[in-house]
């Protein structure tokens, strides 16, 4: 296991760098003018331009610009805005809220979606199972802004049994309605998953022996065969976690939530190309380490695999 880890920590320095490489590529040298409209309508001075461009290397090629980029990340710095805000206290003021959100989707995605998938998947064909599949298919078409503003204009402006709006305190209540809309579709996706997971190893050689041992149904699923079902399920979980941060600007426009969706939002409008590289550099972090995490877990959920 440990030099499986080691191996996968290596692994994992070339994919962020060329991440974080494409992305800045990307937002740096493909947009164009860097100052256009930093200044009004008007063009920017030229002692402006001039001082930006030393300061961010704009004169330089991408690579030179992007070692420099890094140099400062792994001191920790994450650079400035135009207006000279630091980008770290806007990630740190931010980040916090969307992980919340996306940790309450997280939670609902796993205890709905995978809840469903078991009784869909134990009880293929009846009339749960169609309940399931309908339902699902229904939430997987309906866009994460239509869902939105339907649960907020019943739950909030007619029904008024939440506020339409997520106050500053950002309570766990207030971010239940917020987090099922932001993993409605995940919700979908990992019932149907769990459901032909269940419904593929209910059929398997030790699920019948356990039967045949007598064991409880209770116990037959509980521990033989939902632990060997979970795995598909926990990819999709472990990795949905960087997507749901990367996709909540949407939720969080509509909810008024101030978190980093948010704020690539503004960067995008107002070109900040600081700010959105920051945010996105992140993000990559998140997603590297929750693959490792669920791979890791791999080998807890199923005794048969091993690290070597």
């Amino acid at each position: 296991m440990g030099r499986y880890l080691l191996r996968r920590l290596l692994q994992l320095v070339p994919v962020f760098i060329g991440t974080t490489f494409l992305i800045y590529w990307l937002v740096w040298a493909v947009p164009g003018d860097p100052f256009a409209g930093k200044c009004g309508e008007r063009r920017c001075p030229d002692q402006y331009i001039a001082f930006m461009t030393e300061k961010y290397h704009l004169d330089q090629n991408v690579f030179v610009q992007y070692g420099s980029y890094m140099k400062n990340l792994l001191q920790g710095d994450f650079g400035q805005t135009f207006s000279q805000r630091e980008i770290s206290d806007i990630i740190m003021t931010s980040y916090p809220n969307t992980l919340k959100l996306a940790l309450v989707a997280l939670v609902i995605e796993a205890i709905i979606g995978l809840g469903a998938g078991v009784l869909s998947g134990l009880r293929r064909n009846g009339f749960l199972d169609n309940l399931v599949l309908v339902s699902t298919l229904f939430l997987i078409a309906l866009p994460v802004f239509v869902v939105g503003f339907v649960l907020q204009w019943l739950l909030g402006v007619q029904w008024g049994i939440i506020k339409p709006t997520v106050s500053s305190e950002m309570r766990w209540s207030e971010l239940i309605v917020p987090g099922f809309v932001l993993g409605s579709a995940s919700v979908a996706y990992i019932a149907r998953v769990a459901r032909t997971s269940i419904a593929e190893n209910r059929r398997a050689d030790y699920v019948r022996t356990a039967i045949a041992k007598g064991l409880p149904m209770r116990r037959v699923v509980g521990v033989h065969l939902l632990r060997n079902s979970l795995i598909p399920v926990v990819t999709l979980l472990g990795t949905d976690l960087g997507a749901l941060m990367g996709g909540a600007i949407v939720t969080e426009g509509i909810f008024g939530i101030n978190g980093i969706g948010r704020q690539v939002f503004r960067a995008i409008i107002t070109k900040e190309s600081a700010t959105v590289v920051g945010i996105v550099v992140v993000l990559v972090l998140v997603y590297l380490v929750m693959n490792l995490l669920v791979d890791l877990l791999y080998a807890a959920l199923d005794p048969r695999i091993r690290y070597e």
